[in-house]
């Protein structure tokens, strides 16, 4: 047999334990839909096929491997599984338009490319039908960054969660994947808020993201001031009400924090 082919920055999953956990961990339900990113060779797709999963859309970038999906799925091409949809597409570009059109709850899921992790999950944290369950295969130490809290909190847990909860469950080795990465991986949950923990985000709650972390060894009121071209008795009036002292460091803020700093700062 030949050896799976490097797509586009991708490390194929191989490990069948690693597989079984990512379908099992979607905890997909009946008449849910499944959206795939970076299907690959169908390692994980077989073992969502035979899920109670309604349809699965599979997003693959790569266009020898998406023709050789449809020639694995697609009726139409001689397939054998109609519920499994395959989208030649991007999925930084196409999850928005996948997401849209589907009226029944989803999961995503997949084996990602290292290098779109924080990118596609800032769509995903965008998207107006989020998925209620998100389990993705990453690179250990962006996982860690993930679901870090306080005193070690970064921007990209800073916008991961301020929609999902996080948790690692596993970590991989780079014999788990062909071609074998450099680093070790792990797989991550996250787990849509809802009801009070969903409370809208304030629009500039990104921005707000940006700014406090863009310099993570100062101040927060260093980089309050000077990222919203405020004087420091002003943003640390700001920061006063957010009940803060304005001595912290951007490590140290909660989510709840940060939203709250997000929408003193529109007034």
């Amino acid at each position: 047999m030949n050896a799976p082919k490097k797509s586009l920055g991708q490390h194929f999953l191989i490990n069948t334990k690693a597989l079984t956990m990512v379908a099992e961990s979607l905890m997909i339900r009946d008449g849910d839909t499944v959206i795939e990113i970076g299907p690959g060779h169908g390692e994980l797709t077989d073992l969502l096929a035979a899920s109670p999963a309604a349809k699965i859309i599979a997003i693959e970038k790569d266009h020898e491997l998406a023709n050789a999906l449809r020639a694995k799925y697609d009726p139409p091409a001689g397939g054998r599984n109609s519920k499994i949809e395959i989208v030649e597409g991007d999925a930084l570009k196409d999850l928005a338009r996948v997401a849209e059109r589907i009226g029944s709850p989803y999961v995503l899921a997949g084996n990602i490319p290292y290098y779109i992790t924080g990118h596609l999950l800032r769509i995903a944290g965008e998207l107006q039908n989020k998925p209620i369950r998100t389990v993705l295969t990453m690179q250990k130490e962006v996982a860690l960054r993930i679901c870090a809290i306080p005193p070690r909190m970064n921007r990209l847990a800073a916008c991961v969660q301020a929609w999902g909860t996080p948790r690692t469950l596993t970590t991989l080795a780079p014999t788990d994947f062909d071609p074998a990465p450099t680093v070790d991986s792990a797989i991550i949950a996250i787990e849509t808020k809802a009801g009070d923990s969903a409370e809208a985000l304030p629009e500039n709650y990104y921005e707000i993201v940006r700014i406090v972390f863009q310099q993570p060894r100062k101040t927060i009121l260093n980089n309050l001031a000077s990222g919203l071209s405020l004087g420091k008795e002003t943003a640390l009036d700001l920061l006063k009400k957010a009940g803060l002292s304005g001595t912290e460091r951007p490590e140290n803020l909660s989510i709840a924090t940060i939203r709250e700093i997000a929408r003193l700062s529109t007034h």
